[in-house]
């Protein structure tokens, strides 16, 4: 059976490091934690579970302190985790069963990573990562911040879970702006990520700009093409463009087939403008698309759950009170304990 070396980096992560190594210190044979500078009780809690805990020198790249944690591994594979992250019990159990049957040949193991939740606790945004790797392939992380692994090699899609569970805190921090703000130049990865952190800062102006400058340069990975219109429309509309948000989300339909998302956002240009039929018929469109098999993130409420609420939206205002009812049920089959669902349920019944 494969050993795993748990490779991680951390600072002033004592609120939740402790939580992140219960959740997976049973499923690993070795755990490495490497410490760039922190004050509080971090690595006294990571003594509590290994002995391999080291310091090392934050100098403004991520990818640098993963290599560093990658160097001290001696087990088969390495598996990373950010401090924030848990493994759920059933990822755990999925990990088990795996390292008992996984094929030697196997380089790299992809799991699904749960981002974001919402107040239910369902996952709203998901990606699949590169998550263990075969420590004699030699991967180097790379990019100073949203760093990667290239994905060469013999790789295995699981399905198994990691949930990350970020602590709210009292502002947005500028870590990866000001990490960015000191590179002399982009590649297109760099670009589009750079306009991501840009948009999630409310800074709309030179998001934009940069969410163009990626289009621009064509060599964009599809799924960040498309993610990039998506996002662009969403800045557009926040400026009060709304010129240009319709013809970037069918641009989106250059790269790939349509995407729920897309549809929707087309569907809410039309109702903005109370075009309920028009739509309507974007909406159906979004709720009867199938989710495509993809590493890439995916916004999981578009896949089911917003495009059937707001079919059932449009439809009232259309005064087709049955279509509603169904959208507003199938809208339940994805939340059943949404308000919106609820609410929409009282308001048909006094209708029909």
């Amino acid at each position: 059976m494969p050993t795993i070396s748990l490779c991680m980096i951390v600072k002033n992560e004592e609120k939740v490091l402790g939580r992140c190594l219960r959740s997976v210190q049973d499923a690993v044979d070795e755990i490495i934690i490497i410490d760039t500078g922190s004050t509080d009780k971090t690595k006294l809690i990571a003594s509590g579970y290994t002995n391999k805990v080291y310091d090392f020198m934050w100098i403004q790249d991520f990818a640098a302190a993963r290599n560093e944690a990658f160097s001290k591994a001696t087990m088969d594979y390495q598996m990373w985790l950010d401090a924030d992250d848990v493994l759920p019990p059933e990822s755990q159990k999925k990990l088990k069963e795996l390292r008992a049957s996984l094929d030697p040949a196997v380089d790299i193991v992809m799991m699904k990573y749960l981002t974001h939740f919402d107040e239910q606790g369902l996952p709203i945004l998901s990606v699949s990562r590169e998550r263990l790797l075969k420590r004699e392939k030699g991967y180097k992380w790379q990019d100073p911040v949203h760093e990667f692994i290239p994905l060469e090699g013999n790789i295995l899609h699981s399905d198994i879970e990691v949930h990350h569970k970020k602590e709210k805190s009292a502002e947005a921090s500028t870590r990866n702006l000001d990490i960015y703000a000191n590179l002399k130049s982009f590649t297109p990865r760099q670009t589009y990520y750079y306009a991501r952190e840009l948009k999630d800062h409310q800074m709309w102006v030179n998001a934009v700009y940069y969410f163009e400058k990626f289009l621009a340069t064509k060599e964009g990975w599809v799924e960040d093409n498309i993610a990039a219109c998506y996002n662009l429309s969403i800045c557009y509309a926040a400026l009060g463009d709304r010129i240009n948000i319709l013809p970037i989300l069918l641009k989106s339909m250059e790269y790939d087939t349509p995407r729920a998302e897309i549809c929707s956002e087309i569907g809410y240009y039309f109702k903005n403008a109370k075009q309920y039929a028009v739509a309507l018929r974007w909406f159906e469109l979004g709720a009867g698309l199938t989710k495509p098999e993809t590493i890439g993130f995916v916004l999981e409420d578009y896949w089911g759950y917003i495009p059937c609420i707001e079919a059932c939206v449009c439809s009232c205002y259309l005064g087709e009170y049955e279509k509603a009812r169904m959208y507003n049920e199938k809208a339940a089959t994805f939340k059943p304990n949404a308000a919106a669902v609820d609410i929409n349920r009282k308001y048909l019944d006094s209708r029909l």
